[in-house]
This record gives C-alpha cells, sequence and structure tokens, in this order.
C-alpha cells in the first residue's frame, strides 16, 4: 500500500509517499480500507510547524478519512465487512466530559493518508447512506465541532440566533446544522461571492467584514440590539473583540480557532459584562452519532469545494493554503 508520511516540519514538500505493507488486524482489530479523507487547517498547521502542540515525527498526516471495513479480526462485533465508517476524532473521547489525556490523529499517531489502516473498530462511526466517501471524510472534524458549538450547557432553542465567521469547513457546517436546528444565522465574509454562496445556504444576513470593520455593532443592530444567542467564534485573537460585540448579553462565544494571531486587546470587563465562553476541542464519539442521526434524517450533505487525487495530497494541501475555499478540501483514494 502507498502511505505519506511527514518527514520533516517545515514545508509541504517534505510530505513523501512511500510504500508499506498492508498491516494485518489482530484481535479486537479491523482493516478500513481507506476511500477518502480531508484536510482541516490544524493538517497544514503541523506540515508548516505552526502548530502549537506536540508532534511525533514521521507520522501519516490527517486526522480525517473514511473508508470500507475489509477485514475484522477475532472478537469484534461493532462492525462487519463491508461497513463504511470514518473515524472519530479524538481516539480516546467516547462519551461525557473530555479526557484530560488524548493522541490526535497526524500528531501522535498515524492519521488517514494512506490505502489501509488498522483500528479498533470502538474508535469509529458509521457514515450517513446518503454521502459518498468523500462527503463522509469531511464530518470527523468540522462538522463534530462546529455541532458541538451548537450544543452545550445551554442549548439552543428553534428561533434562536447564531453569528458564524468566514466560509470554512466548520462555518460552513454549522450554518447547514443550524438550519436542521431551526436557528436564524447571520454569517461574516470577505467576498461578496461567497457571501451569496452563504445566503444559499440559510444565512439570512451576511456582513463583508472587510467593507464593515465594525461588524459586531452591526450584527447586533440586525437583532434589534439584542445581540445574538452563539458566536461560533473560528478567527481567534482578530476577531474575538467584535465576536464580543455581537453576543447578547450572558449569551456564549464557542471558541473553536486561531486562524489569526493578532488583534483588539479584549480586557476582562469587556467579557464579565458581556458574554459567556466555551472552549470546544472538536466532539466525542457519542457526538458524532448523535450528528449523523440528524445529518441522515434530514438529507443533509456536506459541502465541498474541491477534491483532489490521492497523488495529488501536495496540491490539496496548497490549496488549502491559499485560502479561497469554501467550504471543504477532500482527498479521493478510490483509484488506490
Amino acid at each position: 500500500m502507498h502511505s505519506y508520511r511527514l518527514e520533516k516540519k517545515g514545508s509541504v514538500e517534505n510530505l513523501k509517499i512511500g510504500t508499506e505493507e498492508i498491516p494485518a488486524p489482530q484481535r479486537g482489530e479491523v482493516l478500513v480500507r481507506v476511500k477518502a479523507s480531508s484536510l482541516n487547517y490544524r493538517d497544514l498547521a503541523i506540515i508548516k510547524d505552526e502548530y502549537p502542540g506536540e508532534i511525533h515525527p514521521h507520522r501519516i498526516p490527517l486526522s480525517d478519512g473514511a473508508g470500507e471495513i475489509v477485514a475484522v479480526g477475532e472478537g469484534v462485533r461493532r462492525f462487519q465487512i463491508g461497513d463504511r465508517v470514518a473515524g472519530n476524532f479524538h481516539r480516546e473521547w467516547f462519551g461525557g466530559q473530555r479526557p484530560d489525556y488524548i493522541e490526535p490523529y497526524g500528531t501522535h499517531s498515524d492519521g488517514w493518508l494512506t490505502e489501509y489502516k488498522v483500528i479498533n473498530p470502538e474508535l469509529l462511526v458509521s457514515i450517513p447512506d446518503h454521502l459518498t466517501y468523500e462527503q463522509g471524510a469531511t464530518l470527523p472534524c468540522a462538522a463534530v465541532t462546529a455541532w458541538s458549538a451548537l450544543h452545550g450547557p445551554e442549548p439552543l432553542s428553534p428561533g434562536d440566533t447564531i453569528l458564524t465567521l468566514g466560509s470554512g469547513g466548520v462555518s460552513v457546517f454549522a450554518i447547514q446544522l443550524a438550519k436542521l436546528l431551526g436557528l436564524h444565522v447571520i454569517a461574516t465574509t470577505s467576498s461578496d461571492h461567497k457571501a451569496e454562496k452563504l445566503k444559499e445556504l440559510g444565512a439570512e444576513k451576511v456582513i463583508n467584514y472587510k467593507d464593515t470593520p465594525n461588524w459586531g455593532e452591526v450584527v447586533k443592530d440586525f437583532t434589534g440590539g439584542y445581540g445574538v444567542d452563539r458566536v461560533v467564534e473560528v478567527g481567534g485573537p482578530g476577531t474575538l473583540h467584535q465576536s464580543i460585540q455581537a453576543v447578547a448579553r450572558g449569551k456564549e462565544i464557542a471558541l473553536i480557532g486561531v486562524l489569526t494571531k493578532t488583534g483588539e486587546k479584549v480586557g476582562y470587563h469587556d467579557l464579565f459584562f458581556n458574554a459567556n465562553t466555551r472552549t470546544i476541542s472538536v466532539g466525542s464519539r457519542q457526538d458524532f452519532e448523535e450528528m449523523n442521526r440528524l445529518i441522515e434524517d434530514k438529507g443533509m450533505v456536506p459541502v465541498i469545494d474541491h477534491t483532489f487525487l490521492f497523488d495529488e495530497a501536495k496540491e490539496a494541501f496548497e490549496y488549502m493554503e491559499k485560502q479561497k475555499f469554501f467550504g471543504k478540501i477532500a482527498i479521493s483514494h478510490s483509484h488506490s
């Protein structure tokens, strides 16, 4: 089989493809023929040596993948040969509170940019029947993150309003899931062309943040001065100040991303008098399965901007780095 491994951090040119033995599943394991994978900003940060966490050398990249089970080890009952599955983002988080220790794919353990993967079936979920493998491979990180952001200690109710930032995977999934849950959506983007796409997905109001740097106040105006019930905050320091302006008093900002590194200073009283914050770390297997039930029931289809072939994996990373995509970037392994 062929697998990609990151020889050293710093450049996509250090991502090398090689031939390896197809692993055999041992007792309690299954062998997945990987049909597709997808990229997240985290994957690019790992390759460019901009990821804040620990990175073990020579790992197979990508946290997200989907495929077909082609062999099962002794004692496996959760899945059988022929089942269509995707991997959960966190290896150790099955439900309840997030464990203190996790081993993410692509940094600590081998990820999904390979043709075959042996894995414990407890780390897999079934993908909805109406989705392709490429669509199923977009779900583990971005979709579950968006799902977790819309849930939590204070559940949102139909008729509530959320704010999404930009048009990356998490934000696009948040809009799609919000509409299935009966929520209103206000979105920001830097492009009038992308604004039209966001409206097609269901965003009632879209603000071009380049033309409107004080978009937080504008969001509040759109809600009659009340503010939104939740912000899906993927930007980080560069957007947090405006998100605080946009959120209703006592409502939540779900902290997800750090796409920006600098921004306006946020003081203690900015948060104290305005928003609650909750840090999102993707989600558990239970979250993934609950989300999939809704996706399957409503027939929701993930938005894929472009699908690259397995041999074009480097081009997929370069395309992500240009930051012009809308939704998700997938890699098809179907020719392998």
